[in-house]
């Protein structure tokens, strides 16, 4: 994503740690959310620990994500959606992703 353009300034993103870089680059403006990251393990803290609080909010926050996974996951089913399309054209590729979606909530549903 360009990191100029407002991607998430109307919308909130529920990301993984694995975007952990993302609320500084697209700013303040932006509604990424992320998971609470356990703290690293020292001499000063030998058994690092995440609060109930915060495991809590990462387990609401695992909760809501696991749709989005299992919906990819599921389209990946469709073997033009899992190897490379040798197509130049954005919409091209657009219309083969909407049909993955389209046949996995057909199969789901």
């Amino acid at each position: 994503f360009d990191v100029e353009l407002p991607w998430f300034k109307k919308k909130t993103m529920l990301a993984d740690l694995g975007f952990l870089g993302a609320n500084k680059d697209y700013g303040s403006k932006s509604k990424i959310v992320l998971p609470h990251k356990k703290p690293r393990k020292s001499k000063k803290n030998p058994s690092p620990a995440l609060t109930e609080e915060q495991e809590k909010s990462n387990k609401a926050h695992a909760q809501k994500r696991v749709i989005v996974e299992h919906a990819i996951g599921g389209m990946k089913h469709f073997y033009c959606l899992t190897h490379r399309v040798r197509n130049q054209s954005v919409l091209f590729i657009d219309q083969f992703l909407g049909l993955g979606a389209g046949l996995w909530n057909f199969k789901i549903a």
